[in-house]
């Protein structure tokens, strides 16, 4: 699934390599996408590389291949989706050891003693994705995964946090806050734009965010690119 900015940036070059078979520059998609910087390009390139929809060509300026287009242009390649039948796994995901190894237990949306929180759209645990969507349906969680305060759901795009035990269609429980202390796993929007689950770290000026996949590199930005939005304090997993 492609965010509508990636989406768009994939269209772009498929219709320029289409009509002169040469991709566009980064400052034509920068315009075309009516983006910022180029950073914002370079990210959105690496997203679609990362999903397999491109292929950059080494030691060739400009070189972009498309490998493949969303499957909303295939019909034939679409896929049903599975019946939600969450299962819940308890305890705080903030912590550094292996936060997901809980207790598991099944529980019934229908339960009276649930609490209705809202799913915000998807949140990437891969390269970032756009900013957090409005409130898309609601879920039933127990009330003891909660605790105190305004709270919030995102459903996990990506691998990058697959040794925190936090999988590619998992829902995290987001807890809403500002702040955050180093090591917690958070909800960070990167230059008002892109929205990512990684842990944060403070280290002097700057803030890491660090993936729990060896395959991901950690992230250093300035503090004024980064805002926290909410600490994850549990998930549901369906199966």
């Amino acid at each position: 699934m492609l965010t509508r900015k990636q989406h768009e940036l994939l269209m772009f070059i498929h219709e320029r390599m289409k009509e002169s078979g040469i991709p566009p520059s980064f400052d034509e998609m920068k315009d075309a996408l009516d983006l910022r910087s180029k950073s914002g390009i370079h990210r959105l390139i690496t997203a679609l590389e990362e999903r397999g929809f491109i292929r950059r060509l080494p030691n060739r300026a400009r070189a972009l291949e498309i490998i493949k287009l969303p499957d909303s242009m295939n019909p034939s390649l679409g896929g049903r989706k599975a019946k939600f039948e969450p299962s819940v796994i308890e305890g705080s995901l903030g912590k550094e050891a292996n936060p997901i190894k809980e207790n598991m237990k099944s529980y019934s949306q229908d339960n009276e003693n649930t609490i209705s929180i809202p799913v915000m759209g998807s949140i990437a645990a891969g390269t970032p994705i756009e900013a957090i969507q409005s409130n898309t349906h609601n879920i039933s969680v127990p009330p003891e995964m909660l605790g105190n305060g305004e709270h919030f759901a995102l459903e996990v795009k990506g691998d990058s946090m697959i040794d925190a035990g936090i999988f590619d269609g998992d829902t995290v429980l987001i807890h809403k806050q500002q702040t955050a202390t180093n090591g917690e796993i958070v909800v960070a929007l990167i230059d008002d734009e892109e929205a990512t689950l990684k842990r944060l770290r403070k280290k002097g000026n700057s803030i890491a965010l660090e993936a729990a996949n060896p395959a991901y590199e950690t992230r250093i930005f300035g503090p004024d690119r980064i805002t926290v939005q909410g600490r994850l304090v549990g998930l549901l997993r369906k199966y």
